[in-house]
C-alpha cells in the first residue's frame, strides 16, 4: 500500500532551525518590505527555479536584487555528464524567467565564497540568501562565506547570510522531531502549499555590472579538468566506466567466459518534437520548470493514454525505466529534483491535486488510485524525511563521532571521519548495519596513526533508501566514488559480511584505489576452476510477487527477532549486542524504502568468485575470520581460501560473525599491524592523489638539489625517471613545486626550532614561502647549490 497522506494546505510556512552562527529566514522578515534596505544577493545552487522559491520572494522586498550562479568545481564535481547538461539547460531557463521579470542571472566561475565576497563589496550588499545545506562540503563553503562577509564593510554593516529552505512540513522544532519514521507519521504534520511568485517586476541593480555569459558544455568540462584535484586522466576514467563494463573487460582479458542474460534494452522507436528529455542520453527529464511540470503531468496521467507525442515519450520512458514498482519516478525526475528545477512540495501538490480530480475531491485512506501518483508522493515524502533527518542529526550531533553527509547521484549518504594524519582507512559495514557498527574501531585505528572513514552505504542506517534496484555492483560503484570524491587517495579498505564482498569487488575492479584489502567474515564464495563470470543486468533483477511478499514476511520476522539474531552473531561476548546496536537496527527498519532494500535480497548475485576478485591483489589481502560464525561454515571457508587464494594472510579468531565489534581491541591491533606492514612494503602509494606532499625526505632533498643546481628541466626528468609514466607532465611539475616548497619549509621550521606536524600546517607555510622560492629561482645555479647545502646542514 502506498504511503497514506492527509495533506492540509496552509497559507503560510515556517522555517527550520538555522546553522550555528547564521540567521534563518523568519516569517516576519520574509514579508516585511519596510525593513528591507540595501542590496540582496540571491545565490542559486540547487534551487534553479522561480516557482515555489521562498528566498526569491523574500529578496524581492529589497530595493535592489542581484541573483547569481557560480560555477564552483566543488559543487560541479559531484555531477554526472548528463546532470551537467541538465544544469546548463536549467540555468538558461532560469535566466530567461528572471529577465521576463525585469531581473537577470549573473554567471561567474571560481570559488563561490570568494566570488560572492567580492560581489558583496562591489554592490554594498546587505544580505546574501543561500539555501540551507546538509552536505558537509557545502556547509563548509557556507561557513567560509560567512567568515569572508564579516570582513566586508558596507554602509549597513557586514552583510548577513539568510539561510532558507522550502519547507515540506510545518515543523516547529527540528531538534524534537522523532528519529523513527513510524513515530513521525503519527504526528500527521500538514504538508505546506507551494508559493507562486507574482508577475510583478523584480527589483534590479542600480550600478552597471557584467552579468557574464552562460558557458557551453565543453566550457564546463574544460573548467572541471583544469580544477581536477585527482591523479590525472585515469582517475576521471575510473568513474566513467561502470563496474559491469570493467568486470566484463577483466574477464575477457583473463580468458574467462561471461554468462549473462540475453535481454535487450528497450529503445524509443522515434524522436519526437518538443521532447522533455533534453540531454544526449535522454534518460532524465530536464529543461526549465514548466518543461518538468509538463513531464510530471504526463507521468501522473499514464493510465489515461494520450495522443500527444511528448506525453507518449514520457510513457515509453516510464515503461523502460520501471525496473521495479515505482522506480521510474526517481529515474526520470530525480536529477530535476536534485537540481531544484521543481521543489519536492510542488511535486506533492500536483500529485495530490490530480488524485483529488480523479476522485471528486476525495482522498482515500486506503491509498492512491494510480501507481504513478503513489510513486511520486512516496518518493518526495521519502526524500524529505532523509533530508530532515540529515539536518537534525547534524544540528544535534550528540554522538561520540560527528556525522557528515555526502550526496551521491542525488542521494544522501552518511559517514564519519576520525584521525588527522597517516594512511587512509575505509570501513564498510555488513547487511542491516551502519557505520556505527565500527563504533570501537574508528578511534582505535585513528589513535594508532591512521585517518579513518566509516560509511553507511545506500539503503542502510540513516543513509537514504530510494526506490532503486539494489545490487552488489551499485554499492561497489558507490564505494569507488566515495574513495575518489571524499577520501581523495588510495585506501586500506575493510569490510565485514557483505561489506567485505563489496570491498573485494572494488579491489578486484579498481585496484588503483586500494592499498590493501581486509575481509572480516566476508560474504561470497571461493569457486575452484570457475569457467565463467556470471553478470546480470538490472532489468533481470525485477522484483516478483514472491519477492514482494517475502520481503514483508522477512521484515516482520526481523523486527520480532532482531535481538535474538544479533546476539547469536556474538557467541563469545553476548553483551556486545547491546541496546544501542539493536535499537538503531529497529529504528532503521521503519524508514521509508526499507522494503525495497529487503526485496533486493531475493535478487542478490554473490556468485562472482572471491578468488577471481582477489586474483590481482591477493598479496595485499588480510582475512580476519571469526571461527564461531553462525551464518557460514568458517572452517570450510578458511580451507578454501588457503587452497585457492595463494598469498592471502588469514587470522583466525575466537569470535562470531562480527569480530570487529565482538573483540574490537584484538581486531584493531591486527589491522594496525597489517597497515604498518603494507605501508612499509609498498611505499609507492603513500602519496596523496593529485599532489606529492608525503614522499620520503631523501627524495625531497635529492630532487631539490638537482633543481637548485641545474634548473627545473633536469629535476623534472628525474621525477619521471623515478616514477616512470605513472606521473603526467602536469603532476610532475606540481610535485616539483611541492618538493621545493617542502625543502624551504623544512629549513624554516629547523631555524624556528619547530617540526612540521601536518599537511594543514604545511599548506599554510606554503603561502608565505612562495615569495622566497621565486627569489631563489632568480639566482645562478652556483648560489642555488650553496643555499640548498646550507638548508641540508640546518636540517641535520
Amino acid at each position: 500500500m502506498a504511503l497514506l497522506t492527509f495533506p492540509h494546505f496552509s497559507s503560510h510556512f515556517s522555517s527550520l532551525s538555522s546553522f550555528p552562527n547564521v540567521r534563518s529566514l523568519s516569517p516576519t522578515r520574509r514579508y516585511c518590505s519596510m525593513k528591507a534596505t540595501g542590496t540582496a544577493i540571491l545565490w542559486f545552487k540547487h534551487d534553479l527555479r522561480t516557482d515555489d522559491h521562498p528566498a526569491l520572494l523574500a529578496a524581492s522586498t529589497f530595493p535592489s536584487l542581484l541573483p547569481i550562479y557560480v560555477f564552483d568545481h566543488r559543487i560541479l564535481s559531484r555531477f554526472s555528464d548528463e546532470t551537467l547538461e541538465l544544469l546548463l539547460l536549467a540555468l538558461q531557463d532560469l535566466r530567461k524567467s528572471l529577465k521576463d521579470r525585469g531581473s537577470d542571472l549573473m554567471i561567474r566561475f571560481g570559488n563561490a565564497d570568494s566570488v560572492i565576497q567580492q560581489l558583496a563589496t562591489q554592490v554594498n550588499a546587505a544580505c546574501v540568501f543561500a539555501e540551507q545545506e546538509v552536505e558537509y562540503e557545502l556547509r563548509l563553503v557556507i561557513d567560509v562565506l560567512k567568515q569572508r562577509l564579516e570582513s566586508v564593510n558596507v554602509p549597513q554593516g557586514s552583510p548577513r547570510i539568510e539561510l532558507w529552505q522550502t519547507p515540506f512540513y510545518e515543523v516547529k522544532d527540528l531538534k524534537k522531531l522523532p528519529a523513527s519514521y513510524d513515530e513521525f507519521k503519527k504526528l500527521r504534520l500538514p504538508v505546506t502549499t507551494p508559493l507562486q511568485l507574482s508577475e510583478s517586476t523584480l527589483p534590479g541593480v542600480e550600478i552597471e555590472l557584467d552579468w557574464g555569459v552562460l558557458p557551453s558544455y565543453d566550457d564546463i568540462k574544460g573548467f572541471m579538468t583544469s580544477n581536477q584535484r585527482k591523479s590525472g586522466e585515469n582517475w576521471r576514467l575510473i568513474k566513467e566506466a561502470s563496474a559491469e563494463t570493467v568486470l566484463r573487460r577483466k574477464a575477457l582479458e583473463s580468458g574467462d567466459r561471461i554468462e549473462r542474460s540475453s535481454s535487450s534494452e528497450q529503445t524509443l522507436s522515434r524522436e519526437r518534437s518538443g521532447s522533455v528529455f533534453v540531454t544526449k542520453e535522454g534518460n532524465a527529464v530536464g529543461g526549465g520548470t514548466n518543461n518538468v511540470l509538463n513531464a510530471l503531468a504526463a507521468y501522473l496521467r499514464y493510465l489515461e493514454g494520450t495522443a500527444r507525442d511528448d506525453w507518449q515519450e514520457v510513457h515509453e520512458k516510464l515503461r523502460a525505466s520501471e525496473s521495479r514498482n515505482g522506480a521510474s519516478f526517481i529515474g526520470l525526475f530525480g536529477p530535476a529534483l536534485s537540481l531544484g528545477i521543481v521543489s519536492r512540495r510542488r511535486v506533492h501538490y500536483e500529485a495530490i491535486k490530480y488524485e483529488q480530480e480523479r476522485n471528486a475531491g476525495f482522498l482515500s485512506p486506503f491509498g492512491y488510485s494510480a501507481a504513478t501518483i503513489a510513486a511520486a508522493v512516496d518518493a518526495v515524502c521519502s526524500m524529505e524525511w532523509y533530508w530532515l533527518m540529515a539536518l537534525r542529526n547534524q544540528i544535534n550531533n550528540d554522538g561520540v563521532y560527528s556525522t557528515r553527509i555526502w550526496k551521491w547521484k542525488g542521494f544522501l549518504i552518511e559517514y564519519t571521519v576520525a584521525g588527522e594524519d597517516g594512511p587512509a582507512v575505509l570501513l564498510v559495514h555488513g547487511f542491516g548495519a551502519f557505520w556505527e557498527h565500527y563504533r570501537d574501531n574508528i578511534n582505535g585505528l585513528a589513535e594508532s596513526g591512521n585517518r579513518v572513514w566509516a560509511i553507511t552505504i545506500l539503503g542502510f542506517g540513516k543513509s537514504e533508501k530510494p526506490n532503486v534496484v539494489y545490487t552488489e555492483l551499485l554499492w561497489a560503484e558507490l564505494l569507488r566514488d566515495f574513495i575518489i570524491d571524499v577520501v581523495g587517495e588510495p585506501v586500506h579498505i575493510v569490510g565485514n559480511s557483505i561489506g567485505g564482498y563489496l570491498a573485494a569487488i572494488v579491489a578486484g575492479i579498481w585496484s588503483d584505489l586500494i592499498k590493501s584489502l581486509v575481509l572480516i567474515n566476508s560474504a561470497g564464495n571461493v569457486i575452484p576452476s570457475y569457467s565463467f563470470i556470471p553478470l546480470s543486468r538490472v532489468q533481470d533483477r525485477q522484483t516478483s510477487g514472491a519477492s514482494w511478499l517475502g520481503s514483508r514476511i522477512l521484515l516482520y520476522y526481523l523486527r520480532l527477532r532482531t535481538q535474538e539474531l544479533v546476539k547469536k552473531c556474538y557467541p563469545t561476548r553476548v553483551e556486545r549486542a547491546d541496546d544501542r546496536l539493536i535499537n538503531e537496527m529497529l529504528r532503521a527498519s521503519y524508514d521509508p524504502g526499507v522494503l525495497v532494500v529487503l526485496e533486493s535480497i531475493f535478487s542478490f548475485n554473490l556468485s562472482i568468485p572471491v578468488n577471481f576478485l582477489l586474483e590481482d591483489v591477493k598479496e595485499k589481502v588480510l582475512i580476519i575470520q571469526g571461527m564461531k560464525d553462525p551464518i557460514s561454515d568458517s572452517n570450510s571457508k578458511v580451507a578454501m581460501l588457503k587452497e585457492h587464494c595463494d598469498g592471502v594472510i588469514i587470522k583466525e579468531l575466537d569470535a562470531g560473525h562480527c569480530p570487529h565489534d565482538e573483540v574490537p581491541e584484538r581486531v584493531n591491533t591486527i589491522i594496525c599491524e597489517w597497515i604498518i606492514g603494507v605501508e612499509r612494503e609498498y611505499p609507492g602509494k603513500s602519496k596523496k592523489l593529485g599532489n606529492g606532499l608525503t614522499e620520503s625526505l631523501k627524495l625531497v632533498l635529492l630532487i631539490g638539489l638537482v633543481f637548485m643546481a641545474f634548473g627545473p628541466s633536469y629535476s623534472h626528468s628525474l621525477i619521471r625517471l623515478l616514477y616512470g609514466e605513472k606521473w603526467s607532465d602536469g603532476e610532475a611539475s606540481t610535485a616539483l613545486r611541492c618538493y621545493c616548497f617542502y625543502v624551504i619549509v623544512l629549513a624554516m621550521n629547523a631555524i624556528a626550532g619547530k617540526k612540521l606536524s601536518s599537511e594543514d600546517s604545511f599548506a599554510l607555510m606554503i603561502m608565505w614561502t612562495e615569495e622566497l622560492l621565486q627569489y631563489v629561482l632568480e639566482l645562478s645555479p652556483f648560489f642555488r647549490t650553496l643555499i640548498l647545502l646550507s638548508i641540508i646542514l640546518l636540517i641535520q
